[in-house]
């Protein structure tokens, strides 16, 4: 099987991948495909297998990346995934090769992407990306690392912008900051804000819609951040369940 581009002339017949096997996904799936297009003349890239599968790798230069990072001249991997049945076949190496081949056609410095500690839902595996050579440059609160892959030693090291390093905000309550960058925020934002109200509670919602916006953001991982009272509490995107337990703990 091969690796395929998916972008402005292919991308309303590809599927996306991360939203393949969402049977009521048809929106989720829009809202991606429309940031995508809107990410193309940026120069987004898109590569997935040449199959039905969560196999793929989403990258941009770190200048116009949806993160707060400091990283001039190095490609930014947004999300970078292989799953399922095609795990352990060589295809992450594949999809890595292509992006690496890619940067070093454009005479970048290497490859940024932000990880974590340990291996945790929706951020990229540390213990692949470091076996393939990435390094820490830089880490935030609670939990982030940022990994570089310099092609030659002695560049210049990416880091986190000061805003998103200490994982706090001044807003108190429930407080969700989300992108259009996964196709399943649009879906989800909505209903933990709904199931807040139920409760007699609310949820702040606050879209990112512009990269200047996720530059500035307090929290390096801008497609999902929720805070409460001031403090980051998670990344992983809350399903109905898992939102009600956590205002079951909390007491809400």
């Amino acid at each position: 099987m091969s690796i395929i581009s998916v972008d402005s002339s292919n991308i309303e017949k590809e599927h996306i991948c991360c939203a393949i096997s969402d049977k009521k996904g048809e929106t989720c799936v829009s809202s991606k495909k429309a940031w995508m297009k809107s990410q193309f003349d940026n120069g987004l890239v898109f590569k997935k297998l040449d199959a039905r599968g969560k196999v793929f790798i989403e990258y941009i230069s770190a200048e116009n990346a949806w993160c707060p990072v400091e990283g001039e001249d190095y490609i930014y991997i947004n999300c970078f995934w292989v799953s399922g049945k095609f795990k352990g076949q060589g295809y992450a190496n594949m999809l890595l090769d292509e992006c690496i081949a890619d940067a070093k056609a454009q005479n970048k410095k290497g490859l940024v992407i932000l990880s974590s500690i340990k291996k945790m839902p929706f951020l990229s595996d540390p213990s692949y990306l470091k076996y393939k050579g990435f390094r820490v440059c830089d880490t935030a609160k609670p939990y982030f690392e940022l990994l570089y892959l310099p092609f030659k030693e002695n560049q210049v090291v990416p880091k986190f912008k000061a805003c998103c390093k200490n994982a706090t905000i001044d807003e108190k309550g429930m407080v969700l900051y989300y992108s259009n960058q996964c196709p399943h925020t649009d879906k989800y934002a909505p209903l933990i804000a709904d199931i807040a109200k139920s409760k007699g509670q609310s949820v702040k919602l606050k879209k990112i819609e512009s990269k200047n916006q996720a530059q500035n953001a307090p929290s390096p991982f801008t497609t999902y951040s929720f805070f409460y009272d001031g403090i980051f509490t998670t990344n992983e995107i809350f399903s109905e369940s898992k939102f009600i337990k956590f205002l079951n703990e909390k007491g809400l």
